[in-house]
């Protein structure tokens, strides 16, 4: 190393001392190291002391799941079956309910509504087993009635040539059609001993039951109710011949043979009546009947011996007639003279169902001891919507 010496006489600045220099910046260095080590320790202290909070706060009030899936309506659920069971109402007027697509407040007049699960039960149901439902306008309303707004009339036109006055040409004229919400109503009963036994399942048994009589009860209205104090059926309607068919009523295809399909052609009445509808109904048309006529229609053949009945060909899938798809609703009529038991349209744009999303249980303890008494209620309407989109097949001469 080059030795740096002073003069005589003379000390060596502390800055030309090499040794004092790197002191100096290692112990700065070194306290630096220091600081930030206990800078880090306290961070580590306070997140670990929060964690902890949190760690005793969740085990506190955060009890385990009995089981693997813990439900979001759970707490209902139990408030529910009390109420079904004793009548004891206290948890279900401290609950909050979440505002889903079958839920809605608490009636003033002491209804309360059936839990979502329950509910869905109900309205697969009835999705399943009502016919016209699967293939109608089903929209949810909140009020007492559902305005539909028809335009069923054209705009004029016609030609112009260069200097000629143009003439006024005609305005399109908009119809409305009101349907009304009517109450629909069950009233099943079950003993209050079969109610205090813990394995029977209330809720399963209620929905089973409304659903019954729910579905029954709109299948025949859906096709002939007579819009008195329930919806009112297509069939209800005024059916007159296509060939001098005005808006309001229904047009029918007449077979030729009163009471019966035509001896000679039997599968020319069809063919009739699916051309009959408009084309841009006919490509989201379908057949309805009931069984028996389904079993007629099942045996037709055309001219070149081939079936217009065929399977579907996936499990599901509905038959098909001609191509279209075929509903089997037990609510049309036989076949028989003058009846009109085959139905063929664009039932999503002809026929509209109207019902409020809720679903509302009153437990009556006392009209029926020892019985209790469960009074359901749900408010559902429909019409005919579009009177140019169903076509019926008339079993007459004319």
């Amino acid at each position: 190393m080059t030795e740096t010496k002073a003069r005589a006489g003379e000390d060596m600045p502390p800055a030309l001392n090499p040794g004092v220099e790197v002191k100096s910046a290692l112990t700065g260095f070194l306290k630096d190291l220091k600081d930030f080590q206990t800078e880090m320790k306290s961070a580590l202290q306070q997140q670990e002391e929060r964690l902890t909070m949190l760690d005793r706060k969740t085990m506190r009030y955060g009890r385990p799941a009995l089981s693997a899936s813990a439900e979001a309506d759970v707490p209902h659920k139990k408030a529910f079956d009390a109420y079904l069971r004793s009548g004891d109402d206290d948890g279900l007027r401290g609950l909050v309910l979440e505002g889903k697509a079958l839920n809605t407040a608490v009636n003033a007049e002491g209804g309360y509504l059936v839990d979502p699960q329950t509910a869905e039960t109900i309205r697969s149901s009835l999705k399943s087993t009502s016919s016209i439902r699967a293939i109608a306008n089903v929209v949810q309303v909140e009020a007492t009635s559902f305005d539909v707004l028809i335009d069923h009339t054209d705009v004029g036109s016609g030609w112009a040539s260069e200097s000629a006055a143009v003439v006024e040409s005609g305005t399109p004229a908009i119809e409305r059609i009101s349907i009304p919400l009517h109450e629909l109503s069950a009233l099943p009963k079950a003993s209050q001993r079969l109610l205090d036994d813990s394995a029977f399942d209330v809720e399963s048994w209620l929905a089973g039951r409304i659903a019954d009589k729910f579905m029954r009860a709109e299948a025949a209205s859906f096709v002939s109710g007579n819009g008195i104090d329930k919806p009112r059926g297509f069939l209800n309607h005024t059916a007159v011949d296509d060939a001098v068919w005005t808006w309001g009523n229904l047009g029918y295809i007449p077979t030729g043979t009163a009471g019966d399909f035509s001896a000679s052609a039997p599968a020319d009445a069809i063919v009739d009546l699916v051309y009959a509808l408009d084309a841009s109904y006919r490509a989201n048309a379908s057949f309805v009947m009931n069984s028996k006529t389904a079993g007629a229609v099942r045996k037709m053949k055309d001219a070149d011996g081939r079936f217009l009945w065929s399977d579907g060909l996936a499990a599901g899938e509905p038959a098909r007639l001609m191509g279209y798809p075929v509903l089997i609703a037990e609510d049309m009529p036989d076949i028989a003279a003058n009846a009109y038991a085959v139905a063929f349209g664009d039932f999503a744009s002809g026929y509209t169902i109207a019902e409020r999303p809720d679903l509302r249980v009153m437990r009556d303890s006392f009209s029926a001891k020892p019985h209790v008494l469960f009074y359901a209620t749900k408010r559902v309407g429909g019409d005919v919507s579009d009177f140019a989109a169903i076509k019926l097949l008339k079993f007459a001469l004319s």
